[in-house]
């Protein structure tokens, strides 16, 4: 159930909201990471997953419009935003039945060991042919992982990050693919009867922190150099790996 009138459990949810988008305004990702559990302790992870669809659409619209003249010339974007709504209907309605735990630990996996290959062989990155060859597969999974939990990060940014993009060019193209989700999730959501009235207003409200939090973490970012700005990313994957185990065991272990 949510409430609108505890003030401990909204302060709590916009500090996790501010903090999200310090992350997402520096770095083009993160949000999700930060939000999803503080409003999952709040409240539960189906609230999480729902309230952050609005806002996760208005904000990743924001950044396409700032960043639209970094994508790239091939139609990468498209594409990969294409695959990211088909795996995200999908994962709004079948996915709830699969076994969520062995799919974290699947996903944790090949994100440690892309994070090992890049610090053991820091030359690693994708061509821009396998990029094209794989990333309707990158899409659909990471999509499927969007409709299903709310953080498709551990697919999308590691596959992204493998790229080796520049900052603006990685901004653009994840926030076409983040935004492009929510177009389907947002009616899939209506649906089923999990975008309720409360969580409306909530995520309208969630606007608030939100915005106020993105042209800081974007001034912070434009300070970032590429090595920088590239250990962020491996810190960031190595806690979204983290997190997954975790779920798993705690999954296990009930």
């Amino acid at each position: 159930m949510v409430s609108l009138s505890d003030p401990g459990s909204l302060a709590i949810l916009f500090t996790g909201l501010f903090l999200g988008a310090l992350l997402k305004g520096a770095t083009g990702v993160g949000l999700p990471v930060i939000a999803i559990p503080t409003i999952a302790a709040v409240y539960d992870v189906r609230v999480a997953v729902v309230l952050l669809v609005i806002p996760n659409f208005f904000t990743n619209i924001r950044q396409i419009y700032k960043y639209q003249e970094h994508n790239l010339k091939i139609n990468f974007a498209r594409n990969f935003a294409l695959a990211g709504i088909v795996g995200a209907g999908l994962g709004t309605v079948l996915l709830a039945y699969l076994p969520l735990a062995l799919l974290n630990i699947i996903i944790a996996v090949v994100v440690i060991f892309y994070i090992a290959l890049r610090l053991f062989r820091p030359e690693f990155h994708l061509s821009t042919n396998v990029m094209q060859q794989w990333e309707l597969v990158a899409g659909s999974s990471a999509g499927v992982l969007q409709g299903a939990i709310g953080l498709s990060a551990p697919i999308t940014v590691t596959f992204l990050h493998a790229c080796r993009l520049p900052r603006p060019t990685f901004i653009f193209i994840a926030s076409s693919f983040f935004a492009s989700m929510c177009l389907i999730q947002l009616p899939v959501q209506a649906a089923f009867g999990l975008m309720t009235f409360d969580i409306a207003i909530l995520s309208m409200l969630a606007l608030i922190p939100i915005f106020a939090g993105l042209p800081i973490g974007e001034r912070i970012g434009r300070t970032l150099s590429a090595t920088v700005f590239d250990r962020i990313i491996l810190v960031l994957l190595t806690l979204l790996a983290a997190k997954m185990l975790l779920d798993a065991w705690l999954s296990f272990s009930l």
